[in-house]
C-alpha cells in the first residue's frame, strides 16, 4: 500500500512538475508566473487534502469496524464542503486576480504571465478538490491502485498537451504559459471522469452510489466537523504560511523567485513520498483502532517511525547528490542557478527532519484520532516562531537568501522533539466511531 500511494503521489505531483520544467525551458518569466500561481493552487490543495484527511481519520475507523454506510455519508459531507470552498476560490480568482498575485510578487512581467495562467487554471481547482476527496474515500477503505492509474493517465495527457501548446508543436499554436494551463485543466478533468466511472462501475467495497451518500445525519456531521476543524486549521495555517514565505523571497529578487521555485519543486517532488507515508500511517492506525487492536497499535506505530526516518535519509541524500543533473533541466541565468544549487542543499538536510515529524504528527498521531496536538504544534511553531523570524531575517537583518530559507524551513527540524515526546505518551489513541452504526460492508474489489 505504501509503495502504491507513494508512486501515485509522485506521478500526481509530476502533473505540476511538467508545467514547471517545460515553462522553465520556455522562459524565466513564464516559469516565475506559473510558480506564483502555484502558491494559490497550493492553498487550494491544502483545503482539498485537509477535507480528505479528515474523512480518512473517521472513515478508516469505520472501515476497521466493517461499516461502509457511515463512510458513504461522511464522503457526501466532505464533498459538500469541498464544493463550497471551490466556489469561494473561483470568485476570488475570477474577480481579484491582480490583487491576489501582488501578494506574492511586485514584478509587472511576472504578474502579467501569472494572470494569463490563472484565468484558465483556476477552473481546475474545483475538479482537483472533488477528485481528491473521492480518492481519500477510496484510500480509507484501502483501495489505492486506481489512484495510481489515474495519475499516470493524467500525467501522459498533461505532458502531451503541454508540449504541443507551450512550444507550438505538430501544427498547434505556440501559447506559452496559457498552453500549460490548458494542459493542466484537461488533465484534471480526465482524473475526475475516470474516478467517477470507477466508483460507479467497478468499486465493490465502498459502493458510493448505492445510497446514503447525501443522507442527512446530524451525528456524523457533528463528528466530521469535530475532526475537520482542527485538521483543516492545521493544513490551512501551514499552507498559508508557505505562500507568505514565498512572498518574502519574491520581494528580495527575481533570481530568488526562480531559484526558490526550482529548489522547492524538487523538494516537493520527494516530499510527496513522505506525504504518502503519512497517508498510509493514518489509514493503518485508524483501521486498527476501529478493529479494536489496541495492543498492536504501539508496535506498528514504532515500526512506522523507523521506516520514515530511514526513508528521509535516503530522500535527503538523493536530493543533494542529484541537484546538478536536475538543474540542467532548466534554463536559468548563472546567478539563479548557483542560488538554486545552495537552496537544494539546504532542502536535502531539511528533508530528513521532515520525514520524521510529518508522518508521525499528521499520520500516526492525527490518524489515531488526536487532531488537536498537530494543530497547536503548527500554530505555535509556524506563526509564533518561524514567521516572525523569517520577516526579521529578510527585511530587518537583511540576511542572504540561503540563510533566509534556512530560517523559513527550520520548523521541519525543531518540531521533531515535541512530536517525539507526545508520540511516546500514546494518549493520541482515540476511538471516534459511534457504536450504534450497523455493520455493512461490500465485497473486496
Amino acid at each position: 500500500m505504501l509503495v502504491v500511494v507513494a508512486l501515485q503521489n509522485v506521478v500526481a505531483y509530476s502533473v505540476n512538475m511538467a508545467d514547471n520544467i517545460m515553462l522553465g525551458n520556455y522562459n524565466q518569466e513564464a516559469l516565475s508566473g506559473a510558480a506564483t500561481v502555484n502558491q494559490v493552487y497550493f492553498m487550494v490543495q491544502a483545503f482539498a487534502l485537509s477535507i480528505g484527511n479528515a474523512l480518512v481519520v473517521l472513515a478508516s475507523q469505520y472501515w476497521g469496524k466493517k461499516q461502509t454506510e457511515p463512510i458513504r455519508t461522511l464522503t457526501g459531507i466532505a464533498l459538500k464542503l469541498g464544493l463550497i470552498i471551490s466556489a469561494i476560490t473561483l470568485v476570488i480568482c475570477g474577480f481579484f486576480p491582480d490583487l491576489l498575485l501582488r501578494l506574492f510578487t511586485n514584478s509587472p512581467e511576472i504578474i502579467a504571465e501569472g494572470k494569463s495562467y490563472l484565468m484558465l487554471v483556476m477552473w481546475s481547482f474545483a475538479l482537483f478538490t472533488i477528485t481528491s476527496i473521492l480518492m481519500a474515500a477510496l484510500r480509507a477503505v484501502e483501495t489505492v491502485n486506481i489512484s495510481f492509474y489515474i495519475s499516470i493517465a493524467s500525467l501522459i495527457v498533461n505532458v502531451s498537451i503541454n508540449y504541443m501548446l507551450i512550444f507550438g508543436k505538430f501544427g498547434f499554436p505556440e501559447m506559452g504559459i496559457r498552453g500549460a494551463a490548458i494542459g493542466t485543466l484537461i488533465a484534471r478533468g480526465l482524473e475526475l471522469i475516470i474516478i467517477l466511472i470507477y466508483l460507479a462501475r467497478i468499486d465493490k467495497k465502498l459502493n458510493l452510489f448505492s445510497g446514503g451518500m447525501w443522507r442527512f445525519n446530524r451525528e456524523l456531521r457533528h463528528d466530521y466537523v469535530k475532526v475537520a476543524i482542527p485538521v483543516m486549521s492545521t493544513q490551512v495555517l501551514w499552507s498559508v504560511s508557505v505562500p507568505v514565505q514565498t512572498a518574502i523571497l519574491g520581494h528580495l529578487s527575481a533570481d530568488a523567485i526562480a531559484a526558490n521555485s526550482v529548489a522547492t519543486t524538487f523538494y516537493q517532488y520527494l516530499k510527496v513520498i513522505v506525504q504518502a507515508m503519512s497517508s498510509v500511517a493514518a489509514v493503518l492506525i485508524g483501521k486498527s483502532i476501529g478493529e479494536g487492536k489496541m495492543a498492536r497499535i504501539r508496535s506498528d506505530a514504532r515500526s512506522l517511525t523507523v521506516i520514515c526516518v530511514l526513508m528521509g535519509v535516503v530522500l535527503g541524500v538523493a536530493l543533494i547528490v542529484l541537484r546538478g543533473p536536475l538543474l540542467s533541466l532548466y534554463n536559468l541565468n548563472d546567478e539563479a542557478t548557483q542560488l538554486a544549487l545552495r537552496l537544494i542543499l539546504v532542502m536535502g538536510f531539511v528533508m530528513i527532519g521532515m520525514s520524521y515529524q510529518m508522518p508521525v504528527s499528521f499520520g500516526i498521531i492525527q490518524g489515531g484520532g488526536d487532531t488537536q496536538f498537530t494543530m497547536k504544534l503548527n500554530l505555535i511553531s509556524m506563526w509564533c516562531i518561524v514567521m516572525p523570524l523569517s520577516f526579521m531575517a529578510a527585511f530587518w537583518w537583511k540576511l542572504p537568501v540561503v540563510l533566509v530559507v534556512i530560517v523559513i524551513q527550520s520548523d521541519q527540524i525543531f518540531k521533531g522533539l515535541p512530536v517525539f515526546i507526545h508520540f511516546r505518551k500514546y494518549t493520541w489513541i482515540k476511538t471516534l466511531t459511534r457504536e450504534d452504526e450497523k455493520p455493512q460492508i461490500g465485497n473486496d474489489s
